[in-house]
């Protein structure tokens, strides 16, 4: 078969060819497009097709804003007025503190960036073209002038366009012109200086095809478009800035606000009751500040978000907006397309019938290799002389093509014409060579009216044949015989009608075959050669297999208490049968967009939960759907790929469109873009989102109790009037140490088992529940007694005051050591191995955090600065027993408290 027409080829360019090869002369292009080596030049001559970066502020700028802040201004005030008092020792730990802080920040937000700049390049749009005679899709960075770009409504307009063909286009041009109403766009030539919302003929770069479809030749790429003219549009670096870390900003102001009003309290009773030396209260209330204040928290949560964002990349979900990392972890009903995203969106041909035989269809997507199955028994490859006659007309009568790309098989043409030619390759035993001999004559084109097409083709032999496909009551009106293995018999139209009906309710689509002998020396084909004298050959059942991933997946989401709709607009039946193969719930209740027309949303409502499918609906009931789920109070995510869409994406608590197949208006609404456009992707998706929303609050679980412990110690030491376990500077110390280490160690933790098991959170849980701060209460109380009571061990041992308040502060080190391996697990046991073994991170910041104590305990020349001295080996086992203790404590009260919820 050969001369097979492309989809768009210039054929389409020939009710302007006048006016379409006078723009395509003046811009140094021809009608099939560029050659590759022509774009290949092109490219190297123009640049890529991609706009200037704004200029990035100054590193030095970047890291000195990092100084902008409350708190730091408070330490800051502290450090002058403690260098004034000559001690410098603390003021040099103050300042450590400071910088450290700024530094996290400055080594995050370079990460951050870093990280959504490679998320824009994963989102940089496609767009089809012509190369060397064919449609392509490419990146737009790759757009050269002289390429011609197809559109159709919801895409983006990549570049400056000179229109050649345009049917019903128009175009949303608010950036550029400010014009909210879409313009009208043709191929009519313009003045030359008209103005640039009068150029009706063009369409420019960053604008959106709001309707109809388009041909255009690119005039200009990157800087040289219009929009690349417009100065200060390129400074759109996303901030990383969620609700989540607004919250946690405002916790924080206010904490800090209430610790210095008590810091101030502390001072002026030390000072004017106990009568204390000003300098050493006062630094014992620098230290309660710096105890207390969780100044780290903001840059680790950050840190955490950032670190979310790199891992959905890798699994192919791309965030657009960081809230939408809070909000998958929270998802409890998922609304997916069917096609694509919990299929292959590969049709298949997966049965054939013929005479009184049914054949099932092995294999995989396109490849044009698998077995025949006859009764469960393969079929030898051309055993069958009837099934090679139908196999046959499958393949001549025909459009598409198949070809093998990177290993993959790949069609060119309508998916369903490509499966034939598989299907084809398969019985033949020939694979992608099959019936290669046969040259099409002449074909009558598909069309609505008669619901076939025929094509006339002409053998090795030079013997013609007429092949003919189409929906099946079509071709049973026009054929008078069937084929049988013993020859022509007359047509038995109720068994065929039968087994119309058997595959359609197994969720086929079904197309019949029929073939009709040709006179010699025929060379033309018409619709009444072909009207009442047909063979029926059989039928062929086809069906765009579920993504075996989509199954587990599916699985997975019931698992996680998260419902599983589907909304697509193919027939209910199709739908049924792939909703009961990817294990959907309520796949007996259908809704199809006819009933949703006739129930109001109350009713609506009512039916949502105990209904899986939605069948034969328009993106404009995405709308309700979202609506009535979010009136059980669910969140929803919800996917879409075309430009009706976009309110739906809108509306939903996480809108997700399809990188392959999404129009770039979906992408612009969604929260979270497939790259893959999989189910299975989603699901990894609101996985990393619960990981990512436990991560933070392990993070929030380990700061407040520890600098709470600390801040108690400090408090109750000066109120009793004794002297302090734990000297400021070595406060200032502990809190540099395991903020930079610990802390961050957090955010890199990878899901906790049972992660999928849980059900989801609810949409008005608070950050801070009743659990957390119980848990922050228990835990500073429980280190306030080991600190204070090694601190008295070490005093009633008859130990120097200075090893009494070393002690304390590995006390201090050691209990947020172990805290770190109770909190890393915080709805299972730490108690096993898996636990214990940690991550590569952990076993570092536990590494650099023992290291750095041992340092400033033994070595000598340490010993002055920070007030310390060598601890015996007895008491350092001391040290570790007692975290010990502390850490089967917390342990046992927290396997009480999940005994107790799973009980209740």
């Amino acid at each position: 078969m050969t001369s097979h027409p492309t989809p768009h080829t210039p054929d389409h360019l020939a009710a302007h060819a006048e006016e379409a090869a006078a723009v395509l002369d003046a811009l140094h292009t021809r009608a099939e497009g560029l050659s590759a080596e022509e774009a290949a030049q092109r490219l190297a001559q123009h640049g890529a097709n991609r706009l200037p970066q704004a200029p990035r502020k100054h590193p030095l700028l970047r890291f000195l804003a990092h100084f902008h802040n409350v708190l730091i201004y408070v330490l800051l005030a502290a450090a002058a007025v403690t260098a004034a008092l000559g001690h410098w020792i603390d003021t040099g730990v103050i300042l450590a503190v400071v910088v450290a802080n700024a530094l996290i920040g400055f080594i995050q937000e370079g990460k951050a960036e870093e990280a959504m700049a490679a998320i824009k390049s994963m989102l940089a749009p496609h767009s089809a073209v012509l190369r060397d005679g064919r449609r392509q899709r490419l990146d737009a960075v790759d757009l050269v002038p002289g390429d011609i770009v197809l559109l159709e409504a919801g895409d983006r307009v990549p570049a400056d366009l000179r229109l050649i063909n345009a049917r019903g286009l128009k175009c949303e041009e608010a950036v550029l012109t400010g014009e909210s109403v879409p313009a009208d766009k043709n191929t009519e030539p313009v003045s030359a200086d008209a103005p640039l919302g009068d150029r009706t003929s063009m369409l420019f770069s960053g604008t959106l095809v709001a309707g109809g479809t388009g041909l255009g030749v690119v005039t200009a790429t990157g800087s040289r478009t219009e929009i690349g003219r417009i100065s200060g549009m390129l400074a759109d670096v996303e901030t990383l800035t969620t609700p989540l870390l607004r919250q946690m900003d405002i916790f924080a102001r206010w904490l800090t606000v209430f610790i210095l009003i008590v810091a101030a309290a502390v001072l002026t009773y030390g000072y004017f009751v106990e009568h204390l030396d000003f300098a050493g209260v006062f630094m014992s209330v620098v230290g309660l500040s710096v105890a207390a204040i969780p100044e780290g928290l903001p840059a680790v949560l950050t840190i955490t978000l950032a670190i979310g964002v790199r891992t959905m990349a890798q699994r192919n979900a791309i965030v657009r907006r960081l809230p939408a990392i809070e909000t998958l972890g929270a998802v409890s009903v998922i609304c997916s397309d069917k096609t694509g995203t919990l299929t292959r969106n590969e049709m298949m041909a997966a049965d054939v019938v013929i005479a009184d035989q049914v054949y099932q269809i092995a294999g995989e997507g396109y490849a044009p290799a698998g077995g025949i199955l006859r009764n469960g028994q393969t079929l030898a490859a051309g055993a069958d002389p009837l099934l090679t006659a139908f196999a046959r007309a499958a393949y001549c009568c025909n459009d598409a093509r198949l070809h093998e790309q990177e290993g993959q098989w790949r069609t060119e043409g309508d998916p369903m014409e490509g499966a034939l030619l598989a299907l084809a390759g398969k019985i033949s035993g020939q694979g992608g060579q099959a019936f290669s001999g046969y040259t099409r004559l002449d074909a009558v084109p598909f069309d609505a009216a008669h619901r076939y097409m025929a094509v006339l083709s002409r053998d090795s032999d030079g013997l013609p044949h007429i092949y003919v496909k189409g929906a099946p009551e079509a071709l049973l009106a026009m054929c008078a015989q069937q084929r049988t293995p013993e020859g022509n018999a007359p047509l038995d139209t109720d068994y065929w009608l039968q087994q119309v009906e058997k595959l359609a309710e197994k969720g086929r689509r079904v197309l019949a075959v029929a073939e009709q002998a040709a006179t010699i020396g025929q060379t033309t084909l018409s619709n009444a050669d072909i009207a009442q004298s047909l063979q029926f050959i059989g039928l062929v059942g086809l069906i765009d297999p579920p993504r075996s991933e989509a199954v587990a997946a599916v699985q997975q989401c019931h698992e996680a208490g998260i419902q599983v709709k589907m909304i697509t607009g193919d027939h209910a039946a199709t739908a049924c049968a792939i909703a009961r193969e990817i294990g959907l719930s309520h796949t007996d209740n259908v809704l199809t967009g006819n009933d949703l027309d006739f129930i109001d949303d109350a009713g609506l409502a009512g039916r949502i939960l105990e209904t899986d499918v939605f069948a034969r609906t328009s993106p404009a009931h995405k709308l309700r759907l979202v609506k009535a789920l979010q009136s059980h109070g669910l969140t929803v995510a919800m996917t879409g790929d075309g430009v009706n869409d976009a309110p739906a994406l809108k509306r939903a608590d996480a809108g997700i469109a399809m990188g392959q197949t999404g129009s770039e208006a979906a992408k612009e609404a969604a929260d979270l873009v497939l790259a893959d456009d999989n189910f299975a992707s989603i699901v990894a998706a609101v996985r990393e989102g619960r990981t990512v929303y436990d991560n933070i609050q392990k993070v929030i679980s380990w700061t407040l109790p520890t600098n709470a412990g600390e801040a108690l110690t400090i408090i109750v030491a000066l109120l009793i009037g004794t002297a302090l376990p734990i000297t400021p500077v070595q406060i200032l110390w502990i809190n540099l140490i395991t903020t930079v280490t610990l802390g961050i160690a957090l955010a890199f933790e990878p899901a906790e088992a049972g992660n999928m098991q849980r059900a989801p959170r609810r949409r008005d849980a608070p950050l801070l529940s009743r659990m957390l701060v119980w848990n922050i209460v228990l835990v500073a109380l429980l280190m306030f007694a080991a600190v204070f009571g090694v601190f008295a061990y070490a005093k009633g041992s008859g130990h120097s005051l200075a090893l009494a308040q070393t002690m304390s502060m590995n006390m201090l080190a050691v209990l947020e050591i172990f805290y770190l391996f109770y909190v890393r697990n915080i709805y299972s046991t730490s108690l096993n191995w898996q636990a214990v073994r940690g991550t590569p991170v952990v076993w570092l910041c536990v590494g650099i955090v023992t290291l750095a104590q041992l340092a400033i305990t033994y070595l000598p020349f340490l010993q002055p600065l920070f007030g310390t001295e060598s601890i015996p080996l007895s008491d350092g086992l001391l040290i570790i027993a007692v975290g010990v203790v502390f850490f089967a404590l917390i342990e046992v009260e927290k396997q009480m408290r999940l005994a107790w919820v799973k009980a209740v």
